[in-house]
């Protein structure tokens, strides 16, 4: 259905209802045109939209465009995809901010065509808004702007651009991922890479490397990304330097890579995973007990028993888990 024009719009051609919330958007108080704009977003009425987006587009408060802003998110019309990309140059931060949400609840990937322009733009914050709403349809057409936005001087925007290829899963994406995921100045930017590299598969050496490398990150941010990660592709060779991550430093890395060993299967992993089953961080221990489980070895059951008196009664009940996995393995 096409949104008319706003001059279509005549109030002795619509009902007394319609007519009169249209009078009241032209009322001197702010408070009035505010709430004039629910009550007309709450009839639904198609023929009204452009009344939303003139609100959007020429209000003097901010509070009333901020508003229609929000509003706007149910209309997935050209005209008013247009308006919102538009109050991304609103002078007014909240307005700016309302918009790039409503971006990111559009549904119809028609609506990718309308942002895909506005990827270019001058404006660090509308690349990257454009960017965000553009992920969130999966709009095939967004490839090529994002993989070029991986280079772009603002950390926010290849933060998006990242957030675009990784929901494309597209291969030719692979490596300028893994470059970043290692080379980026930005610790969210890496982090993110890190993780959009999850969809590759296990025998690709680049982006293995890519993520070894990102398991002896400066940030711990990254290095716990890159675990999790490797857990999910399963990498053969990701074993000893997984091993070599639960002496990290910060106990999140350390729950991601024990966690990832019992992924990747690795039997030979299971002697440093079951030295965890004793460490004094107690979420340690069930992730410990967890991965012993997957991983079954029959050798760790003497360790598992002794476990089963642990004081945490979440350690305990994983153990109990790993016990019946390995013993119905061996059974």
């Amino acid at each position: 259905m096409t949104v008319p024009s706003i001059t279509a719009l005549h109030l002795d051609a619509l009902d007394p209802e319609s007519a009169a919330l249209l009078a009241r958007l032209a009322d001197d108080d702010a408070a009035v045109r505010r709430i004039a704009l629910l009550d007309i977003a709450d009839l639904e009425d198609i023929e009204l939209v452009p009344a939303l987006v003139s609100a959007l587009r020429n209000d003097p408060a901010p509070e009333v465009r901020l508003e229609a802003a929000r509003v706007l998110a149910s209309w997935e019309q050209e005209e008013t995809v247009e308006a919102l990309c538009s109050a991304l140059l609103d002078t007014d931060e909240a307005v700016r901010a309302a918009a790039a949400q409503s971006l990111t609840e559009l549904k119809d990937p028609a609506s990718g065509v309308v942002l895909r322009g506005w990827v270019e733009h001058p404006e660090p914050f509308v690349r990257a808004a454009a960017l965000r709403g553009l992920r969130e349809l999966r709009f095939g057409a967004a490839f090529d702007p994002a993989l070029h936005a991986l280079a772009d001087v603002t950390s926010a925007v290849r933060l998006e651009a990242v957030g675009v290829l990784g929901w494309l899963k597209d291969s030719n994406a692979l490596t300028p991922l893994a470059a970043l995921a290692t080379h980026d100045a930005d610790t969210d930017v890496r982090r993110a890479a890190v993780g959009a590299l999850g969809f590759a598969p296990a025998t690709d050496a680049v982006v293995t490397a890519a993520l070894l490398d990102a398991l002896r990150d400066t940030a711990w941010q990254v290095r716990e990304e890159a675990a999790t990660t490797l857990g999910k592709l399963r990498a053969s060779t990701a074993r000893d330097p997984l091993i070599a991550a639960l002496g990290d430093d910060y106990w999140q890395v350390r729950l991601r890579a024990v966690r990832a060993l019992g992924q990747t299967g690795d039997v030979s992993a299971a002697p440093a995973v079951a030295a965890l089953l004793t460490h004094t961080v107690s979420n340690l221990r069930k992730e410990a007990a967890l991965a012993l489980g997957e991983l079954r070895d029959p050798q760790t059951l003497p360790a598992l028993r002794e476990a089963l008196q642990d004081r945490d009664p979440d350690v305990r009940k994983a153990v109990r888990i790993a016990l019946q996995q390995i013993e119905g393995a061996a059974a």
